[in-house]
């Protein structure tokens, strides 16, 4: 029984070691959205975990991704704590979910709670760590951040405005991303994700 127990132990730690690796090298690929956002499918390979094998796995994903990342922070590791949360507000309630009741009727409704998360707290975080932190360690004014948007978005005058109109519609387009992946890719990739018992 031990010995079951520990092979178990060492197939999950092996494919949670692997996804976050995957994960890492994905967080590196980015596309240029609107302003300062840009779009990356990193939290993919967590998402996938976390639906295989729960969701502790894919915080454990998300983790070691976010840790990989700070090797090459460019923000002195607010980004990395920023999509660590944002991450995790999507994985949770998705993987939840699904778990109760594993199948697409509730994996659907997972992610698109995951994904309504995802916009809420991006929101915030945005409004309470990610703005701040720009203006305080770059020296950027306000002014300045919603210049950023404005040249896309030329309505954008206010802080609030760029959350409602530039952060929360991004990271919706970011959970709807992620969620058609997952969708796509969990049934083909399901036979190398679970851990045999």
């Amino acid at each position: 029984m031990s010995n079951r127990k520990s092979t178990l132990s060492v197939q999950y730690m092996t494919r949670i070691a692997i996804l976050g690796a995957l994960s890492a090298i994905l967080f590196m690929i980015e596309i240029p959205v609107v302003a300062f956002y840009k779009l990356d499918v990193s939290t993919l390979p967590a998402l996938l975990g976390a639906f295989s094998m729960g969701p502790w796995a894919g915080l454990g994903i998300l983790l070691i991704k976010d840790l990989f990342g700070l090797l090459h922070s460019g923000t002195m590791y607010v980004g990395e704590l920023a999509d660590f949360i944002m991450g995790a507000a999507f994985i949770l309630p998705a993987a939840l979910i699904y778990r109760h009741k594993k199948s697409r009727k509730t994996a659907l409704l997972g992610v698109i709670t995951g994904t309504v998360a995802m916009t809420i707290v991006g929101v915030l975080v945005n409004w309470l760590i990610m703005i701040p932190f720009y203006m305080t360690a770059f020296g950027m004014p306000m002014e300045s951040i919603i210049g950023m948007a404005q040249s896309a978005m030329p309505f954008v005058d206010t802080e609030w405005e760029l959350l409602m109109y530039v952060t929360a519609p991004f990271n919706l387009l970011k959970g709807v991303v992620l969620s058609a992946l997952t969708f796509l890719l969990y049934k083909r990739l399901s036979p190398l994700l679970h851990v045999r018992k």
